[in-house]
């Protein structure tokens, strides 16, 4: 096989796909010792955990050469630096390739094997390999963990950071491959490409990819690649990219190990050794790296002693990056580091993808954190999301679940404009095992919930509702304080129904409100299907056979007023109904009680914005914020954005109550009769009313209604506390 560019190969030799070295392919070559012997042993070693990515559509044969030209080309222009104006042509001079550094397209071919990188401890132990025979020009590769990714999987190009062998995607490649097709950057240790030749080798694919998909394509930077990815979106400004970056490295010069670099070029070798050494302790939290292979759904007892295990074996391998990389390599790479920098910020306002910036709190290599807030000033389109205690080394450590926050950052999508129906993903198994075992848990414990059903003939019985098969579900319900109850729900409905409701929530969870947002709260809203409401939305998702779950009642309903409890605030008239008939969704009609008791009021709304000074501060706060809902009659249209003034109350009970199912399958016929669509309006808010009657009036019942007799029941007893008739 050949890499692409390369001379074509007599029959008698082979191209190594690892390390470009041709070796003898001749019957004679059995048992041959030597050279060639260890050469074999280490690539087919570290070939087996790779698979290939064709770079060139028209590659006819695997043994075929395919040549690939590439012409640099240079912008007219000129740009503000620290020193004043520098025309682009100059500064792109100043790091162009020199002949010796000529990239080709490469291509590996597949490689059969079911050896995977699993944790950094494997990680590190294969990095000796890759290094001792890696040579050969820059590479894409793709892991086996990546392949079968969906057909319609936009493109995801990892660029990697210092490293640069593209294996730190490790943790990831999983779950990223059920959203994306990945391909990794591989940057050979004894390359010498220039910055701007790195460039022009992924803009290559950018260009390429760009002229057959629909879809964006997305660049997920580590440090280095982070400034790569910048640069790469400020020269193609027209491209659909989206920007995934990891610390990004356009802060180099402030970098707290500037007074250590210059050591480099004087230190002896004894000194150097050591160097290196102590650099890696400041890429990231060891305890954190070795939790990243460790099952976090497993009981502490059980987490303890695989942690220690895991930190056993990592600890030894931390030095092994920083032993086997030679002084001029390591030289180099922090060249192209602070050439990248400065490249990127002298065209950085040229950026306008979108992007999702990872920052890590404790970051010791550079100021992260302090960049981030310079590039979202510098970038409106960007989103963050802070590790507090994370180091460098983001993507190596537990607790960072990538394919879940681009999903939950609303930043997945096939097309040129995101649409959060179309472009759901379900979560995954492992996305829903963690917010069960976490937050719905730890709620599930204080409240206790009872979920009920209304039946046939009448009667209540304990469960979720029969549902129909094949046919959209609408849920509507009253709406409690804050929607507490909300995950709740969700969970029991997974849980036991296989079914995902897909909430109809205030656009208010897709607005960042801190500057340095971190992971979780709307997140995991997004995460699991929740969409801004709105009537094309509940239309989307009943055309698409989903279940919709939606609070009529909206802000208003949900930040009562004192006296309010469990009082239906709903418009006199809500087309909700006539989406249902033109779907032939069933309509689930349900009352939720306890929510409403969480807090007690101090101030309401009303009485808050009648205060002087600080009524002209929360109105300004809450216009801020974007408004749900555009048209309506009656109280509910008067929503405000203003949290009542209150104070946690002792945590009560939380009960269910689903109707009987109104199924609205064969009614297109009255779907203009306002008459029949006001009656069956009127009848879904009597059942919530009804229901939330009945639930009021039993809980007064129920023994262990109260927070104290409920949970010593459940901590002796090892299981829920019964209910009033149940």
């Amino acid at each position: 096989m050949t890499l692409t560019g390369s001379a074509p190969l007599s029959s008698s030799s082979l191209a190594c796909g690892i390390c470009s070295k041709t070796s003898d392919a001749s019957p004679n070559r059995v048992g041959k010792t030597g050279v060639n012997s260890r050469h074999d042993t280490v690539c087919t070693r570290v070939s087996k955990l790779t698979t290939s990515v064709v770079t060139k559509p028209n590659l006819q044969s695997s043994f075929e050469p395919v040549t690939a030209k590439r012409t640099p080309k240079f912008v007219s222009s000129a740009v503000a630096t620290e020193s004043g104006l520098l025309d682009v042509e100059t500064l792109d001079a100043k790091f162009q390739r020199t002949p010796k550094e000529v990239a080709p397209a490469s291509t590996y071919l597949d490689q059969a094997s079911e050896t995977k990188l699993v944790s950094v401890q494997d990680y590190m132990e294969q990095v000796p390999d890759y290094l001792k025979c890696d040579n050969g020009p820059p590479r894409w590769f793709c892991s086996l963990d990546a392949k079968g990714y969906p057909k319609d999987a936009p493109l995801l190009l990892f660029i990697p950071g210092m490293d640069s062998m593209g294996l730190g995607l490790l943790l990831h490649q999983r779950k990223l491959a059920r959203l994306f097709e990945v391909r990794c950057l591989h940057i050979p240790l004894h390359d010498r490409t220039s910055f701007v030749g790195l460039l022009e080798f992924v803009e290559a694919v950018l260009k390429e990819e760009s002229l057959k998909r629909s879809a964006p394509i997305y660049l997920l930077g580590e440090s280095f690649g982070g400034t790569m990815c910048l640069a790469l979106a400020a020269r193609n400004p027209k491209l659909d990219l989206v920007l995934l970056l990891v610390n990004p490295a356009t802060c180099f010069e402030k970098s707290p190990l500037q007074p250590v670099l210059p050591l480099l070029q004087v230190a002896s070798p004894e000194v150097f050794r050591l160097l290196p050494f102590a650099l890696s302790f400041t890429m990231g939290d060891p305890i954190k790296m070795a939790s990243a292979s460790v099952d976090t759904s497993l009981p502490a007892w059980e987490r303890l002693p695989k942690l220690a295990d895991a930190l056993t074996s990592l600890l030894p391998t931390l030095p092994t990056l920083a032993e086997l990389m030679p002084k001029e390599a390591l030289a180099w790479k922090l060249k192209l580091i602070s050439d990248g920098a400065k490249y990127t910020n002298s065209r950085i306002r040229a950026v306008k993808a979108e992007i999702l910036l990872l920052v890590s709190g404790k970051d010791q290599m550079i100021p992260s954190a302090d960049e981030a807030k310079r590039l979202k000033k510098l970038l409106p389109r960007t989103r963050i999301r802070l590790f507090k205690e994370s180091g460098h080394t983001l993507l190596l450590e537990e607790g960072v679940e990538l394919a879940s926050l681009v999903k939950a950052t609303n930043l997945l999508r096939h097309s040129k404009k995101f649409d959060p129906v179309l472009d759901f993903r379900p979560p995954f198994p492992d996305e829903i095992a963690t917010a069960r075992n976490s937050s719905v848990r730890t709620i599930r414990q204080i409240f206790s919930p009872i979920f009920l059903s209304a039946t046939e003939n009448g009667n209540v019985c304990k469960g979720l509702p029969k549902l129909p098969e094949g046919r959209p579900l609408l849920f509507v319900g009253n709406h409690t304080f804050i929607g507490f109850d909300l995950g709740i729900m969700v969970d029991e409905f997974l849980k036991e129904k296989g079914i995902l409701l897909r909430g109809l929530a205030h656009p208010v969870l897709s607005v960042d409100s801190q500057e340095l947002p971190e992971p979780g709260g709307n997140d995991l809203f997004r995460l699991f299907g929740t969409v801004p409401v709105n009537g094309r939305n509940l239309y989307k998702l009943l055309s698409r056979g989903e279940a919709a779950l939606l609070y009529p009642g909206g802000v208003r309903e949900a930040l009562k007023r004192k006296g309010e409890q469990y009082k239906l605030i709903w418009s006199e008239r809500a087309e909700f109904v006539r989406t249902a008939i033109r779907h032939g969704a069933t309509i689930v009609p349900f009352a939720a009680v306890g929510g409403d008791d969480i807090m007690e009021v101090v101030l309401d709304q009303d009485e808050l914005l009648r205060l002087p000074f600080v009524a002209d501060y929360l109105r300004n706060w809450a216009n801020e914020i974007p408004d749900a809902r555009t048209s309506g009659t009656g109280e509910v249209v008067n929503e405000s954005f203003v949290f009542p003034l209150a104070y946690p109350k002792v945590p009560p009970r939380m009960y269910f109550k689903f109707q009987q199912p109104i199924s609205t399958e064969g009614m297109e016929g009255v779907i203009n009769d306002r008459k029949t669509i006001d009656d069956l309006y009127f009848k879904v808010r009597n059942d919530v009313e009804c229901g939330l009657q009945y639930l009021l009036e039993k809980r007064s019942q129920d023994p262990y209604k109260e927070f104290t007799s409920r949970v010593l029941y459940e901590v002796t007893n090892d299981s829920q506390a019964p209910t009033f008739d149940y």
